[in-house]
């Protein structure tokens, strides 16, 4: 099952204007807020100026950004200026405006002097790509001056007091230095390839959909390995992110072990705008961190991992070689159950008779998003069966996708090498059937 690698905006000078600091408030001890987890990453419910928005929890990130913003929004920002940001991917700086005085809420957890960025640019919309609204990510200021403890497995995540949060000891948990520099968080773990273990540093990036990025140093011991293949990494502030994708051989953290560990390694084209990488070594990503129950905790400089019941899950390959997002709309026709009708009536003398009226062939038209094939992985087994970039699914093994999530649509073509999949797609307003057999991506 592919879970879409989704880049988010990393920022290389964040611009600190004034005091900001969120509170707890009505004498709370914490917050417990619930997150959707859409393809690895946390999805949360926001309120910014009085409006309710969507925003991902990003570890990775300095300061809330906005994007996708619409006149629906009805979004008053505060105080703002011009600025340039640059990230990840190998484009041009972009616009935005520098916003303070902005009032954000978590339930009870909240910041009346909040700066954001707010991207105006609308081609940076992630909410296709991970099939629902997402209006910005947030990160830093949520973390800097509490205990954050997020719940993968049952999806919520405590912002506690410091004060009153309590470690407690317990099987299968490991407590970690975490170092924090430059408003993020890194955390040394190990990689082992060919039999020698390697310490490496590596930025705690909840706001990564992707397992491990590493980058490549040989006189540290991080080496591509020789089974690898090309693939799109993801989208970031700056551009499109493309690297090799392979797997090593062991990542360690603390004492947990996980073998054969997904791995990405970014092309120096992508990550070349990064300045502040200093001695970091990649990032540790969402398909990993989801393994752990975590807590975060920035004052006391330390996390603490605890297994859950996705720790044994295999780690997902894009083994289709195609990406998926929404794209437009169309129309479908819903065929309506047959039903049976009683209708009562009543003769001239008054005798009351029951009618029996079959219903059938009943249909209604529905509007639903269109899943289209935005990219296709050169030698994949898209591009040997033929499909397009463009190419609209309609079904995947006679299973009209209509009423299925991205997520879920997205691992029905991508499982098991050896797979069969059937997938019933529209070009030009023609309706073509394809069979795509799914590749071992490490023969």
């Amino acid at each position: 099952m592919l879970k879409k690698i989704f880049i988010l905006l990393l920022l290389v000078c964040p611009i600190i204007i004034g005091a900001q600091s969120f509170n707890l408030t009505h004498g709370k001890k914490f917050q417990k807020i619930e997150f959707e987890l859409i393809n690895n990453l946390i999805v949360l419910p926001i309120e910014l100026n009085g409006v309710k928005l969507s925003f991902v929890l990003d570890s990775g990130v300095s300061k809330p950004i906005l994007f996708n913003l619409t006149s629906k929004d009805s979004l008053g920002i505060n105080n703002y200026s011009e600025i340039f940001l640059r990230g990840l991917g190998g484009g041009k700086p972009i616009k935005a405006l520098s916003s303070n005085k902005n009032i954000v809420k978590l339930k009870n957890f909240e910041n009346r002097n909040q700066q954001v960025y707010v991207i105006v640019d609308k081609s940076l919309n992630f909410s296709h790509k991970l099939g629902i609204p997402i209006h910005g990510i947030i990160g830093y200021d949520v973390f800097r001056d509490f205990v954050v403890e997020i719940n993968y497995a049952a999806k919520f995540i405590k912002i506690w007091k410091p004060s009153e949060y309590v470690y407690r000891s317990r099987k299968n948990v490991e407590t970690l230095p975490l170092s924090v520099e430059n408003r993020k968080a890194y955390v040394y773990a190990e990689i082992e390839q060919g039999g020698k273990k390697n310490p490496v540093k590596m930025l705690v990036d909840t706001g990564s959909s992707d397992a491990l990025w590493l980058f490549e140093k040989k006189e540290r011991g991080i080496i591509l390995p020789a089974k690898n293949f090309e693939d799109f990494l993801g989208r970031g502030l700056s551009g499109d992110i493309h690297g090799r994708r392979s797997k090593i051989d062991v990542f360690y953290i603390g004492r947990f072990r996980l073998s054969k560990a997904k791995s990405a390694f970014p092309y120096s084209t992508s990550i070349k705008y990064i300045t502040n990488l200093g001695d970091r070594n990649g990032s540790l990503g969402g398909e990993v961190l989801k393994k752990f129950n975590i807590v975060f905790d920035y004052p006391s400089n330390k996390i603490t991992f605890k297994k859950n019941s996705y720790f044994k899950k295999p780690f997902q390959f894009n083994t289709s070689g195609m990406n998926l997002q929404h794209k437009g709309t169309r129309y479908v026709k819903v065929n309506l159950n047959s039903s049976r009708g009683i209708l009562k009536t009543t003769d001239n003398d008054g005798v009351s008779n029951n009618v029996t009226i079959q219903l059938e062939n009943r249909s209604k038209i529905i509007l639903v998003p269109q899943i289209v094939i935005t990219n296709i992985r050169n030698g994949s087994s898209a591009e040997i069966s033929r499909l397009k970039v463009g190419d609209i699914i309609l079904s995947i093994n006679n299973a009209p996708v209509y009423k299925k999530k991205l997520q879920e649509i997205t691992s029905m073509i991508n499982q098991k090498p050896g797979k069969v999949i059937k997938l019933l797609v529209s070009r030009n307003n023609e309706q073509l059937l394809f069979t795509m057999k799914l590749q071992d991506l490490f023969q």
